[in-house]
């Protein structure tokens, strides 16, 4: 039985929360039991709001499913749903959605053209007064959450895909992955032709100063600029530039 327990914070009135430890026994550990099979991301994205695969369930407002195109020939996943992300039900969205956007756009990626998801599809947070801080999803619930990316992996079948940050990294390419050693390089991987692993963007926005932030920012950027390379494909500007010369007399 799901059991409440109340945090507080000087000066803050008490907020009752449920304890995700007392679900542990009460979930199946793997959201296997909740994913249609054969089913179109517009099925799956209903059905990920009933999942009760780990307790992180418990304390979300939406389980957040990928969004883009059925067929993006990229595919970027994150950690998890942050709390923008978990109140309007899509991936991306916050701040860090928008260090992503600029990242894309600089690297010259069409970001309408990718499919975002993330590995675990509820927000795992703790209070901190009035707001809802980040908590980092633990190895069981980043593996209960994996018949989800295993189910959009099979229906958009892309032709590049980035993992953000250490966690996506380890859930596709095993816990030994460091980020810090082996970003920005293309590796050998069942899951798609070309995969490479990055930065988060939330690790722009956590970096401690200007420099840091700027440094962090570019390597994001040149990363997602080796999948535009392999991609092989003219970027969005050049071909509205085509566009515009072909409608010239």
């Amino acid at each position: 039985m799901a059991k409440r327990v109340r945090s507080t914070e000087k000066g803050e009135p008490a907020i009752e929360l449920v304890d995700y430890a007392s679900l542990e026994d009460e979930v199946p550990w793997s959201a296997a039991p909740f994913v249609p099979e054969s089913a179109s991301l517009g099925v799956l994205r209903d059905a990920v709001e009933s999942c009760r695969g780990c307790p992180l369930y418990a304390r979300a407002t939406h389980g957040v499913l990928g969004v883009g195109p059925a067929r993006a020939r990229v595919m970027l996943i994150g950690e998890q749903p942050g709390d923008r992300e978990d109140v309007e039900g899509l991936p991306f969205v916050g701040p860090a959605g928008r260090v992503l956007d600029e990242a894309l756009e600089e690297a010259e990626i069409d970001r309408d053209e990718v499919f975002v998801t993330n590995a675990v599809k509820h927000f795992k947070w703790e209070p901190r007064g009035k707001r809802r801080i980040h908590q980092k999803p633990r190895a069981r619930e980043v593996e209960a959450c994996r018949p989800w990316l295993e189910a959009e992996l099979a229906r958009v079948r892309p032709r590049a895909l980035v993992a953000l940050g250490a966690t996506a990294a380890q859930a596709l390419l095993g816990r030994a992955f460091r980020v810090t050693k082996d970003r920005g390089r293309v590796i050998a991987s069942p899951h798609a032709p070309i995969v490479l692993a990055t930065h988060h963007p939330s690790v722009v926005l956590r970096a401690p100063d200007a420099a840091s932030r700027a440094a962090r920012r570019a390597e994001l950027v040149a990363d997602l600029r080796v999948i535009a390379a392999h991609l092989g494909e003219p970027s969005r500007k050049s071909r509205e530039g085509d566009r515009i010369r072909a409608r010239e007399p």
